[in-house]
């Protein structure tokens, strides 16, 4: 009967720790903008569709920057818990290390990815011809800056 216990209990920690690890998995960054234009009108039609307007804005955004010790606490916590359960005898305490070590490695790792939102960035806002309004992010600095006449071609603005 403590048999099974140990081995559901098992299978549930290792279960949990793989549905976070899959939260885990490296994200994309995708250059453009967020925010839709303000009028509906300004929408494309078709993927050649390009845009005039004026840089109003660009402003470099900071991101929230994540230590991951939370994630590291609680996964360690957890692995712990896991590696005392699957342990016997005096592989007990070496299983238990393992799982404090493994898990705060994972719990760390889940944090920081959690946290992609952190990207520094750079946000470029134009005013279009048309009265529409769109946000431009950039991971490097944009070629731009503030009165510049741009066209914007999809996600991309150009000089």
């Amino acid at each position: 009967m403590q048999t099974t216990q140990r081995l559901l209990s098992s299978v549930a920690a290792i279960g949990a720790a793989a549905m976070l690890a899959a939260c885990a998995a490296p994200g994309y960054y995708q250059q453009g903008g967020h925010q839709y234009p303000a009028n509906p009108g300004a929408y494309p039609s078709s993927p050649g569709y390009a845009n005039m307007g004026r840089v109003t804005n660009v402003e470099y955004l900071r991101g929230n920057q994540a230590s991951g010790v939370a994630g590291a606490v609680v996964g360690g916590a957890v692995g712990g818990l896991a590696g005392n359960q699957i342990g016997r005898g005096g592989g007990r305490a070496a299983a238990t290390i393992a799982g404090v070590v493994g898990g705060a490695l994972i719990g760390r790792s889940i944090e920081q990815n959690t946290n992609r939102g952190g990207m520094d960035i750079y946000r470029v806002t134009v005013q279009f011809d048309n009265g529409g309004m769109r946000s431009f992010d950039y991971a490097q600095p944009p070629n731009v800056q503030i009165g510049d006449r741009v066209r914007a071609e999809g996600d991309q603005l150009y000089r």
